[in-house]
């Protein structure tokens, strides 16, 4: 068995973006004082838990109709009609 490197805490990542992107990083960046870079990884982490949160969700709402957990089409038909004040 060979030894294995460990990983890198970080890792540098390269991607062209269209200019009008790179000008709101930099200037979500220049609003909280930040570089640039720490407002692309804040825009990926957040976009990431949120493909992780949609998974998630995704998998629960199977796991509820295979449970039989659901709510008739019409049931919800009639809550969306109903009047609101």
């Amino acid at each position: 068995m060979t030894p294995t490197t460990p990983r890198p805490a970080t890792e540098v990542m390269t991607t062209h973006v269209p200019a009008e992107l790179a000008d709101e990083f930099d200037h979500v960046a220049a609003k909280f004082g930040r570089s640039r870079a720490w407002a692309i990884k804040q825009a990926l982490t957040a976009r990431v838990e949120q493909e992780a949160d949609r998974t998630r969700l995704t998998l629960e709402g199977l796991e509820d109709v295979k449970a039989g957990r659901t709510v008739d089409h019409a049931a919800v038909h009639a809550w969306a009609r109903r009047p609101r004040h």
